[in-house]
């Protein structure tokens, strides 16, 4: 089995995967450090776990917009997949849903 020490948000992480793929987590983390210094760029100081959280945000919004766009192709419908833009809100909203999703999280802790 085949290990990748990356750093994510000045952070080292060492991550398992199929010998042979070490390439393709490099590539995917550099994905997710792209969404992070992106992040640091809006503004705001986010804690680990908070900052990982509004990457995961980020991709699951743009995977939602993929699915809608192959579903629209698969219809014979032209793609539209917009280019990538910086919202200047975009970290504030993110901490809005972020806080959101805590508190839900925080609710299904209790008994």
């Amino acid at each position: 089995m085949g290990q990748v020490t990356v750093r994510v948000n000045g952070y080292s992480h060492t991550i398992g995967c199929k010998d042979g793929e070490e390439s393709h987590v490099r590539d995917l983390m550099a994905v997710i450090e792209g969404k992070v210094k992106l992040i640091q760029q809006m503004g705001g100081q986010f804690s680990e776990s908070r900052m990982l959280l509004h990457v995961a945000l980020l991709l699951a919004d743009e995977l939602g917009d993929l699915k809608i766009e192959v579903v629209r192709s698969q219809n014979g419908e032209p793609l539209s997949i917009p280019p990538p833009t910086t919202d200047p809100r975009l970290a504030e909203r993110l901490a809005r849903i972020a806080e959101r999703i805590e508190g839900i999280a925080s609710n299904l802790d209790r008994p």
